[in-house]
């Protein structure tokens, strides 16, 4: 067996392989399913119910979608350039304690004003975070997926250290966390009660921003050339560095507003735990829109929808939700032959 390229996959594969890898996802994750004494269409059943059942369901949905867009553009917009950003954890994170310096009382200025400033200050945090491994990347030719998956590890690290010292709340009863954000530099919600805030509009905006630039700019035109041959694109007059460092800003920035999103719109202060792993799940994202940015929207809300309806039916069918990690890392490695597949057809000889 021998991997060739493919000239021009057509519509057809092009649609057929993404199907398939979901449907292979879903064979593996009902083997589990019937491993551990359960029926594969009522586990389904409950997954769905739990996802969008009900009202709430699908909020909740919503909700745990909104980091994922972000942390998911993010990621699609770097990989498109090759530049392997594993470092989104760690910028959701920059732009989580942007948003608590600021947002805690240091600006007295009502909510249009303030709520802005915010934005600016989180994407400013998470795009100079990834600023670092480019330039080390594009100066020095230190590979990026060491220094940004290393960040991550440095930057809870930080954050700890400032839920323990300057940032720690003197009302919190000892518990290693931050003051609460003042009114005006809360994200408000969508439906009066529900978790679900604006935070999430906010996500589909940057969404449909990032399809506009990466398909109807001179820098998304750079941007996958890069991605595609960076030689070829230094030798048509394309300035491959600085394009990648454009790049890093915007990516970084993104992730950073999965930060902003959590605290200002659903948490209201930092902790450790702010994010359960969302820069990460943010490959998972990334990979199966395609690293297409509207493609992520679709993907974010099923990834969310696999956590929020496994968790519903771990209660009910007695399943463990870890099944919904299976899932989604079987999806990711499904999705990535399927891509695969797309540029190169097998031969048996």
């Amino acid at each position: 067996m021998r991997l060739e390229p493919r000239p021009a996959p057509g519509l057809p594969i092009l649609l057929a392989l993404p199907v398939g890898a979901i449907l292979v996802t879903v064979v593996i994750a009902s083997l589990l399913v019937l491993a551990a004494g359960a029926s594969p269409l009522a586990v389904f059943g409950l997954v769905l119910k739990g996802a969008a059942g009900t009202q709430f369901a699908l909020l909740e949905t919503l909700t745990r979608a909104t980091p994922l867009i972000f942390t998911g553009l993010a990621v699609a917009v770097a990989f498109r350039a090759k530049l392997w950003n594993i470092g989104a954890e760690a910028q959701l994170y920059a732009g989580a304690v942007a948003t608590v310096v600021l947002g805690t009382g240091a600006l007295p200025f009502p909510a249009p004003v303030l709520i802005p400033l915010l934005i600016i200050a989180a994407v400013m945090a998470g795009a100079l975070l990834l600023l670092g491994p480019a330039i080390l990347k594009t100066r020095f030719g230190v590979d990026e997926v060491v220094t940004t998956l290393l960040l991550n590890f440095i930057m809870l690290l930080f954050v700890s250290m400032l839920l323990e010292g300057v940032l720690k709340d003197p009302m919190g009863l000892g518990w290693p966390q931050s003051q609460k954000l003042i009114a005006e530099a809360r994200l408000p919600r969508i439906i009066t009660g529900k978790r679900l805030h604006y935070g999430f509009v906010l996500a589909i905006v940057s969404a449909v921003v990032v399809w506009i630039i990466m398909k109807k700019t001179a820098l998304g035109y750079e941007m996958r050339a890069v991605g595609h041959n960076p030689t070829a694109a230094r030798f048509a007059g394309i300035p491959v560095n600085l394009v990648l460092l454009k790049t890093a800003i915007l990516s970084g920035g993104l992730a950073a507003l999965a930060g902003f999103s959590e605290v200002a719109g659903l948490k209201g202060n930092l902790t450790l735990d702010l994010s359960p792993g969302f820069g990460y799940s943010g490959i998972v994202v990334a990979m199966l829109a395609m690293l297409n940015p509207l493609g992520v929207v679709a993907a974010a809300i099923f990834v969310a929808g696999i956590f929020v309806g496994a968790d519903a039916m771990s209660r009910t069918a007695g399943v463990p939700s870890y099944i919904a990690n299976v899932m989604v890392a079987t999806a990711l490695l499904t999705m990535v032959t399927a891509i695969m597949l797309t540029r190169f057809k097998v031969r048996w000889r």
